[in-house]
């Protein structure tokens, strides 16, 4: 986002200002607030704020660089093998691929970075390679969404600034306006996915035979997201305003009038899902992060932008909105549309981390702060933000592709307070990257912020939107070469000209808002308050409203039914129904589900399907309480499968040149010795004779006090275990014997063993599919010896690698492993010998959109379960907080970042029904009515 835009200071500015006054008075209000900072707080020395932005060009430099080493002209970067990502060579990861369109993405969407990071030389030669290499006609299907924002947005900043340095007289003087033809031709290509009744844009459109062509293999989508059909006015109007031709943002601006008028009127929220024929809403949950959030930003950036004031009465609206029912300070809880005073979900998403920087922009510095602060504790705890999170801060989503709405958010509210602890909070940032995510080709994603596993991904908005933000947050003035107060951020961090506002004026600015709502004229008074109102007269306004978070994280309760139920309990009123003590053939407690809104449902098969519907519960505290019923019967399910599915393992290679920067995610085993109960193992690696290890080794000096390498097949896990024991190695790797295979694309599981007693099996036993297997075979055969490290999770790394840079070989390159996720319910076997253990999850470049789901879990009224332990519960029955055991918290949050139905085995249990099938999402009392049951 870009700091102009603020409506004035120290007076409102009048409703129908020109732009000029508005922009010049929005760096005024943020420049004052900062003078009020610097009273109280300590600064940061000109020095370390210059050493911490040379180490942010040197890493933009380690990633840029290994991507136009090793993948350009493909679109991204796979930093684990040190290759390109070409869309249709690699396995297919769903919709994630679908910003991948064969135009170097990477490179369009790093070209206004380079010029803000003060590599002019490097920006001139990219501009050319575009130019030179880039082709828009390809027959592929791509995301509207993320073609638009990546690469037309790629194209308009690179565009910006390439005429900035021509204007300069000291750069780009050939430049010709060739990036902007480029984006012309990118705006028609995309323009026919507009061709509905509704104006919205289909998803998806092929880059060379468009819509509903036979060839084009798309156009039978019914449904997109909000943010994907509401977050296009700043790319289309810029290439309106720069061109002259106004179709872009006729197009873009009947889109967003189709989702202010589609609205729902009582709460004046969206949806996170519309149908793009009727304009029904298909999901009907509503929040600020996946799905809707860059719908918000860009009606207020509309307005900074084009000085429409339609699009900030819109936005004010919205917002209003959004602080009565979403905002719970310091969190943000998605709430139903028609219904948002219930919840809609648990959990909280990592893209609603960009929030708080647009709150800076409107100019409502307190809740930013709140907010901000209460996500840099969870990132304080895992290092990074995890994909999602629920409310009581434990990992749901597990996986950070290095996504930069923290980062965005930290950069605003320093420049709105000048809080030197912005600073120190961009510091840690930085050196979280530097510790966890460098690899030798580049920077990888997290695969499971628990156990520090990568990916092997770099997305090309890690280059976009993160170096830029954080350089921007430690520069001065003087250290950047243009004055970038004279734009406007897009929501890739793009920069967009201001004197946009006054060019090629031709869309009438009729103001329809007030055709829609009654508006409350005190939204309305200025976007950027006057400092007096912001810190009042108290320097240290922003520690105050910080402290009391500090330990939110690790000293949290579940909110709000705590009090509520004390005070019932105090009043004689019974607890409420437990699932370690449900019975299906009680009827009280079946009426006791029928009130907490718990329907049961015979299926075919015998068994017995509980579905929640909080709409359907007799009060708010009885869908709370239905709520936590069904999350305990989820948890009891962790807890009986705590022996047979264990949670993955890690292998660090942490030899030269690796120094603990590769992590695979591995399999575990069901025998030999347990990593989460014990030191790990260290040791170098070595190939045992006969490689798959069934009968006696004929190399026994080889593997003495190492860790055994050996193959998969012919014969029992257990039995391979034991002759590397007995040949003297202190661990074992089992590596798939199946050519090519991959965590990418196939379930993770757990090593059973042999139906015997293997108690006398004593070291740890983990498993790597072939690809990851290979990494370290590669390794073998560059360097020798190879060191690993057998551990639960990823331990932090030598210090070596802090300070040494290291080459980018492809041989030193990694993969990881982790679990492929699947959003449609699966059966698992827990009682078979080999059964697959899924607990990873499904992301989207900018936008996450889980498949809708049912709060279901279904019970066999002749299965039972043993008696679960109760230390796995959040709370007891007087509100206290209790600590959840380390490994089953664990296990729980594996359960929950899969989407499985759960079958069990039968055993003597004191419940007569339990839980057969669930739903991970427990997301189904917030659906539409279409929903019920």
């Amino acid at each position: 986002m870009s700091e102009a835009g603020g409506r004035g200071c120290g007076s409102p500015v009048p409703q129908r200002a020109p732009w000029s006054l508005v922009a010049a008075t929005a760096a005024i209000c943020l420049v004052s607030a900062t003078s009020v900072w610097t009273v109280g707080a300590e600064p940061m020395s000109r020095e370390e704020k210059q050493k911490l932005g040379n180490q942010v060009l040197e890493m933009f430099d380690h990633a840029y660089g290994n991507y136009m080493e090793h993948a350009y002209p493909a679109d991204e970067l796979m930093p684990l093998t040190c290759r390109g990502r070409v869309r249709g060579q690699e396995p297919s990861r769903g919709d994630v691929d679908d910003a991948l369109g064969k135009f170097s993405l990477t490179l369009i969407d790093s070209l206004d970075t380079l010029v803000v990071l003060n590599k002019t030389k490097e920006f001139e030669d990219a501009v050319r390679k575009v130019l030179r290499d880039v082709n828009l006609d390809n027959d592929v299907v791509v995301s509207v969404f993320e073609t638009n924002i990546r690469v037309l947005g790629g194209l308009l900043g690179g565009h910006s600034l390439a005429i900035m340095l021509k204007e300069k007289g000291e750069h780009m003087q050939w430049y010709n306006d060739e990036l902007l033809q480029m984006a012309k031709q990118l705006g028609y290509k995309l323009l026919p996915a507009f061709n509905t009744t509704s104006g919205l844009p289909y998803p998806r459109i092929n880059l060379k035979f468009g819509i509903r062509k036979p060839e084009a293999r798309t156009g039978t989508e019914t449904d997109t997201c909000t943010a994907c059909a509401g977050t296009l006015i700043l790319e289309f109007a810029a290439l309106s305003r720069f061109t002259g031709a106004t179709i872009f943002e006729e197009y873009a601006r009947k889109a967003l009038d189709f989702l202010w008028e589609k609205r729902q009127r009582s709460s004046n929220l969206v949806g996170v899902t519309i149908n793009i024929h009727t304009g029904d809403w298909v999901r009907k949950d509503s929040g600020v992060g996946a799905g809707i959030d860059s719908y918000y930003e860009y009606l207020l950036k509309a307005y900074v932008l084009l000085g429409d004031d339609s699009f900030l009465e819109r936005f004010n609206t919205h917002y209003d909105a959004i602080m009565r029912y979403i905002s719970q300070p310091p969190l943000l809880l998605d709430v139903h549309i028609h219904k948002p005073m219930l919840n809609a979900r648990t959990w909280m998403d990592a893209l609603l981390a960009f929030f708080p920087g647009l709150q800076v922009l409107k100019g409502d510095i307190r809740p930013a702060i709140e907010t901000h602060e209460m996500l840099y504790q969870v990132i304080k705890k895992h290092n990074f933000l995890p994909e999602a999170f629920t409310t009581d801060f434990r990992v749901h989503w597990a996986q950070h592709p290095l996504r930069p709405e923290f980062a965005e958010s930290t950069y605003f509210l320093y420049k709105a307070t000048g809080d030197p602890y912005y600073l120190e909070v961009g510091k840690t940032l930085i050196e979280n990257l530097n510790k966890y995510a460098r690899v030798p080709c580049g920077f990888a994603a997290m695969k499971d912020v628990r156990t520090g596993s990568h990916e092997d991904r770099m997305d090309s908005f890690f280059l976009a939107e993160m170096f830029k933000y954080l350089y921007l947050l430690f520069a001065d003035k003087e250290d950047i070469i243009f004055d970038i107060e004279d734009y406007i951020f897009t929501t890739e961090a793009h920069l967009l000209p201001l004197w946009l506002s006054t060019t090629n004026q031709s869309i009438s600015k009729k103001n329809t808002t007030s055709e829609y709502t009654e508006l409350d004229d005190s939204n309305f008074d200025w976007t950027c308050p006057n400092t007096q109102i912001l810190f009042p007269n108290d320097p240290l306004y922003a520690q105050s409203i910080r402290e009391p978070l500090k330990n939110v994280v690790d000293k949290s309760c579940p909110r709000g039914i705590i009090r509520v139920r004390e005070e019932s309990f105090r009043s004689g009123a019974k607890p409420p129904l437990r699932a370690r003590d449900f019975m299906a053939t009680n009827p009280e407690h079946l009426e006791i589900l029928k009130k907490m809104g718990v329907s049961l449902i015979h299926l075919k098969d015998g068994r017995v399907q509980l579905v929640q519907h909080a709409i359907q519960a007799a009060s708010s505290i009885d869908a709370e309480d239905g709520l936590r019923f069904m999350q305990e019967m989820i948890e009891l399910s962790s807890q009986q499968q705590k022996e047979q599915q264990l949670p993955p393992r890690a292998v660090q290679i942490v030899s030269h040149p690796f120094f603990g920067r590769v992590v695979l995610t591995a399999g575990p085993a069901q025998f030999g010795l347990d990593l989460s109960k014990h030191k790990e193992t260290r040791g170098f690696v070595a190939s045992s004779k006969p490689y798959n290890g069934c009968s006696e080794l004929t190399n026994p000096e080889a593997v003495m006090g190492k860790i055994a390498l050996i193959q998969r097949g012919q014969c029992m896990f257990a039995e391979k275990a034991r002759n590397i024991q007995n040949a003297g190695a202190i661990g074992g790797i089992v590596i798939d014997d199946n050519e090519g295979s991959s965590s990418d694309t196939a379930p993770l599981f757990q090593m059973a063993g042999d139906g015997k007693d293997t108690d006398d099996i004593k070291i740890p036993m983990l498993f790597l599919f072939s690809k990851e297997g290979s990494i370290i075979l590669d390794a073998i055969r560059e360097y020798e010896e190879v060191e690993v490290l057998l551990s639960d999770k990823a331990k932090d790394r030598d210090p070596e690698m802090e300070n040494e840079e290291q080459p980018s070989s492809e041989n030193d390159s990694q993969n990881q492993s982790a679990e492929q996720i699947s959003s449609s319910s699966q059966e698992v076997d827990l009682v078979d010998q080999e059964s697959s253990e899924e607990n990873s999850l499904n992301s989207h470049p900018e936008s996450l959109s889980p498949a809708d789901m049912d709060n279901a879990a279904s019970i066999s009224p002749s299965e039972q379960t043993s008696n679960p332990t109760e230390n796995h519960e959040t709370t007891n029955l007087n509100g206290e907080c209790t600590d959840l055991d380390n490994q089953l918290q664990e296990q729980s949050e594996t359960e929950e970042d899969s989407n499985p139905n759960v079958s069990w085995g039968k055993k003597v249990q004191p419940i007569d029904s339990i839980l057969a099938d669930w739903n991970e999402d427990i997301e189904a009392f917030e659906m539409m009515e279409k929903d019920e049951l």
